[in-house]
């Protein structure tokens, strides 16, 4: 029997570049639309800016949520407190609350550029 080791978390750095690909691709995708929409949208049209107006408030609050428990449990962890010196605790904190709370940003927008270069813009 193997043993299968849990899958890692991505890093902040590879999250910050598939974040840079990913979202240019979403907005021009997005504004295209809007463009070639005109003043009468039709239903696949409004259903899309409902989601892009939805999806942003979810990712948002869901980031800042964890970004909070992550600051919660980072700073005040007696056990954590104890384990490394002042100034590299507190730059893991800090990087530990920014991957936190981008995660869900990244996951929306990856997911949305998967989705959207599938998508026929008409």
């Amino acid at each position: 029997m193997t043993h299968r080791r849990p899958r890692r978390t991505k890093s902040l750095i590879g999250m910050a570049t598939e974040l840079a690909f990913a979202v240019p691709l979403v907005v021009g995708h997005r504004l295209t639309r809007l463009a070639l929409t005109g003043p009468t949208p039709s239903a696949r049209d409004k259903a899309e800016f409902h989601r892009m107006c939805s999806e942003k408030t979810t990712a948002f609050s869901k980031s800042w949520s964890a970004m909070g428990m992550a600051a919660m449990r980072s700073f005040w962890s007696p056990s954590l407190m104890m384990s490394q010196p002042g100034s590299s605790r507190m730059q893991n904190a800090a990087l530990g609350i920014l991957s936190k709370g981008m995660a869900p940003v990244h996951r929306t927008a990856v997911a949305n550029a998967r989705r959207l270069l599938r998508t026929r813009l008409k």
